[in-house]
């Protein structure tokens, strides 16, 4: 698949940002942190499953400009700052993982149904090992999304 040409605008949910900016928002830096080239190749996430177990562990390990990782949220390590708790991101918990995966898309407009939906499969498991739901909210309809300026910033520095 053939990246848009940097001047083309591309929307992403809340964020606008151009070209191979969007695209490749998380195949480079994956690419670049496990030696495969994410922005001229970023098939071989689809086609090597190696390849897709490492990017998928980096990109929940890892924290991305302004966004913490999702492991960190998970596991408590997360502290969220004032401008978090003002954004509705006050507790770690699902809901603030949603965020950092897909806030932009999902997140800061209320109920949406693919949300609905990963709760339901996140109670789920939960369920099925016999562990607690965490104590933040597993929504994240009530977030305001990390913030996209900063995120598309950083891209432009890449």
């Amino acid at each position: 698949m053939e990246a848009p040409p940097a001047t083309e605008k591309v929307r992403l949910g809340d964020e606008i940002c151009f070209g191979v900016a969007c695209r490749n928002f998380n195949y480079g830096p994956a690419g670049r942190a496990l030696g495969f080239d994410g922005l001229r190749n970023p098939e071989v996430v689809a086609n090597c499953s190696e390849t897709a177990f490492r990017t998928a562990l980096w990109f929940w390990m890892t924290a991305r400009d302004n966004k913490p990782s999702c492991h960190a949220v998970i596991t408590g390590q997360w502290a969220p700052t004032a401008a978090d708790r003002a954004a509705g991101r006050g507790a770690p918990g699902y809901g603030v993982v949603t965020n950092v995966i897909n806030g932009g898309l999902e997140c800061g407009h209320g109920t949406d149904p693919r949300v609905a939906d990963r709760i339901g499969f996140y109670k789920r498991y939960c369920d099925a090992f016999r562990i607690g739901y965490g104590s933040g909210d597993l929504d994240c309809g009530g977030q305001r999304p990390f913030n996209a300026a900063v995120a598309v910033a950083g891209l432009a520095s890449q």
